[in-house]
């Protein structure tokens, strides 16, 4: 296994080993969950700006779905079977439209441990193919092991990692009921199988982990020249509102494509210097001006860790 891949996998279980307490601040509760709409018939819920826990049943990161005559289209399925079970109530709760396709914006684990639910409600799981890597690699196995450890009983021994039905390689619409759609592959950046969801009716961009708000973003593997690029790219849709995979939504999408765009880059300002020099990292990190990011939430969780992976992959990218 290659360094970067240890450093990954120890990052995973170092984030879902990490309880960090909080107060819910959209006022959802962990039995039921309340969607918050962003234009007519599109919604999302919101999880909390916390790691993985047993208290918080893995509810970190964003869903969104939207309405439509002809069925309901999903966005990403949350972070254990619980809470998609949450999801399709609230969705019921709403419509009596049947879910019928899944999207999925990348495969991590906080996006697609409820996928079980959605499969068994007959629903198509769409996402990129290049994250059949992630379902048969060592990394992605293990994750789902440590999870089954420290997010007992909420994800155990019958959480299982889900295949898509269709495997896309390349911008994909479709229309449901009277409204178009368009998935948009644009990794490698946050991983490999990046794809965002827009919909040119309402101008509503759903994001994924492309985008951050309101926290500092979850670096991990990335590839983060890629990551800049994307963005670059999400800004070309000019969407009006933007659901990300963390943190509210916004009506001022463009200044939140730049938060995570500017972090980006500024990670790797930080650091390129001490990796193309070969100069220890804890000298470089202690050296670095944090003043602009470190009020934001998990900055304490995340950063260091993220600029450790920057350091890494800008040496890789040297070689």
């Amino acid at each position: 296994m290659s360094i970067t891949r240890l450093v990954v996998l120890s990052c995973c279980i170092a984030l879902s080993s990490l309880g960090i307490a909080g107060n819910n601040s959209v006022g959802t509760s962990l039995h039921k969950l309340d969607p918050i709409k962003v234009a007519p018939n599109t919604y999302y819920v919101q999880g909390m700006a916390e790691m993985g826990s047993v208290h918080n049943r893995n509810f970190i990161s964003n869903a969104g779905f939207v309405i439509t005559d002809g069925g309901v289209v999903v966005i990403d399925s949350l972070g254990s079977p619980v809470l998609a079970q949450a999801l399709v109530a609230a969705i019921k709760n709403l419509t009596a439209q049947p879910i019928r396709k899944v999207i999925v914006t990348h495969y991590h684990a906080d996006h697609i441990y409820g996928l079980q639910v959605f499969k068994a409600l007959g629903a198509q799981i769409v996402a990129h193919a290049a994250g059949k890597l992630y379902l048969s690699s060592d990394v992605g196995a293990q994750r789902l092991a440590s999870s089954r450890q420290t997010l007992a009983p909420w994800i155990d021994d019958s959480t299982r990692l889900v295949a898509a039905d269709e495997w896309i390689s390349g911008e994909t619409t479709f229309t449901m009921g009277k409204v178009r759609f368009v998935i948009k592959p644009v990794g490698p950046a946050h991983t490999a199988e990046d794809i965002a969801l827009f919909v040119p009716s309402t101008g509503v961009l759903f994001a994924g982990d492309l985008v951050f708000q309101a926290r500092i973003p979850y670096v991990g593997n990335a590839d983060s020249r890629g990551w800049i690029a994307a963005l670059t790219a999400l800004k070309g849709v000019a969407p009006k509102i933007i659901v990300p995979g963390h943190g509210p939504h916004s009506n001022h999408a463009l200044q939140e494509i730049k938060f995570t765009s500017d972090y980006l880059a500024h990670l790797r300002a930080m650091m390129s210097p001490a990796a193309l020099n070969l100069d220890p990292f804890d000298e470089a990190y202690a050296k670095a001006d944090w003043t602009e990011y470190e009020g934001y939430p998990l900055f304490r969780a995340v950063n260091r860790m993220n600029a450790y992976n920057i350091y890494l992959s800008i040496q890789q990218e040297a070689q």
